[in-house]
């Protein structure tokens, strides 16, 4: 890939990533994602949740590009006398939030009614303060804080911090060599991917007629690709979204078969869905006929908003460049597999729409 490519891909990246949208206050991200895509000629309504769908153009079987807005947060449970902010999970309850182990020394901004009101830095006593009983127990909720360098909840309120306020990451986005790292690939990859390839469909071979949908609240329980699933039908749905990478040392070398740099993963299955086959062999053709490189995926710890789609009676795969540490700041993706992606749906999109039958 040209350095012209590479640097690109990250300017793309960051304008999406920097943006503040958790689950519920997309608000940010809409309106951006909603200014390019009218700029590539996409007819964009919103609807009563906050969804985008937009249509592209085309003729034929109509199919759906979709990526969801929301990233990781969490939200205000508490506000100490001295001015300490407790956190919830924005994902689940307390006991059901597993990435504890990422968040303590990572810098923190709060989301109130006016947008970003505070900053911080997630923080837990150190060991010099702590028992070695206490230094040696499991981090939770309850044992990590923010510290917003106030002195009071008085202080706290008065900027703007209050209960049910949003919490997230504040981390820059980094290109080091092909690997881009920061906070909300999951999901802003896949509204890159969609940007990027609006940006090189020719619409006067589209084999379908080509939408596009960018989705609220995917991160707590799929609540706006339920409501669109609810009102739209397509022939083939295709669903982007960062997925799982098991190039990591520490990890058993058998648990996941997916690497960075080595083109999008088609998901086949994982926790809660049995993807579309027919779906599936239709993007492995494109990718086949077009020299994209391509992963297959099965995961047990992972799903998408294609769950929704699916419920609501549309055949649905989903897609995605493998992505290291999820749910972390310093969420990793390779510009390779960010540009495959992009190729791959323009390749789907300009062939006939088909699918293979499933079964």
């Amino acid at each position: 890939m040209s350095h012209i490519d590479r640097n690109h891909i990250h300017e793309v990246m960051q304008s999406l990533c920097q943006l503040h949208g958790p689950s519920g206050l997309e608000g940010p991200v809409r309106d951006q994602v909603e200014r390019v895509w009218r700029q590539h000629g996409v007819e964009v309504r919103r609807d009563p949740v906050g969804n985008l769908l937009g249509r592209v153009g085309g003729s034929g079987p109509r199919v759906l590009l979709q990526a969801h807005m929301d990233q990781i947060g969490y939200m205000v449970r508490h506000i100490t006398d001295d001015g300490f902010v407790f956190l919830e999970s924005a994902q689940g309850g307390t006991r059901d939030e597993p990435e504890q182990r990422f968040m303590v020394g990572q810098r923190a901004l709060v989301i109130g009614r006016e947008g970003v009101v505070a900053s911080g830095i997630f923080a837990s006593p150190a060991g010099h303060a702590v028992t070695p009983p206490e230094n040696h127990r499991k981090l939770d909720l309850y044992k990590f804080f923010l510290d917003l360098g106030v002195e009071s909840r008085v202080e706290a309120e008065a900027a703007g911090v209050h209960i049910g306020a949003a919490v997230i990451w504040e981390a820059p986005t980094r290109l080091t060599g092909n690997r881009i790292t920061t906070p909300a690939v999951d999901d802003r990859v896949g509204l890159a991917a969609i940007e990027l390839a609006l940006e090189r469909l020719d619409r006067a071979r589209l084999g379908c007629e080509l939408w596009v949908a960018a989705t609220v609240m995917e991160e707590n329980f799929l609540h706006g690709a339920r409501a669109l699933a609810a009102n739209e039908r397509f022939d083939a749905v295709i669903a982007i979204d960062n997925t799982p990478a098991g190039d990591i040392p520490v990890l058993d070398p058998t648990a996941l078969d997916t690497k960075l740099g080595a083109g999008p993963v088609v998901v086949f299955h994982d926790h809660l869905i049995a993807y579309s086959r027919g779906l599936a062999w239709a993007l492995h053709d494109a990718a086949a006929a077009a020299a994209i490189p391509i992963q297959h995926g099965a995961f047990s710890n992972f799903t998408t908003d294609g769950v929704a789609f699916l419920d609501g009676g549309s055949p649905t795969v989903a897609i995605g460049p493998a992505t290291r540490y999820t749910h972390t700041a310093y969420e990793t993706v390779d510009v390779r597999d960010v540009d495959a992606t992009a190729n791959l749906l323009v390749a789907y999109a300009l062939s006939n729409g088909s699918r293979r039958d499933d079964g």
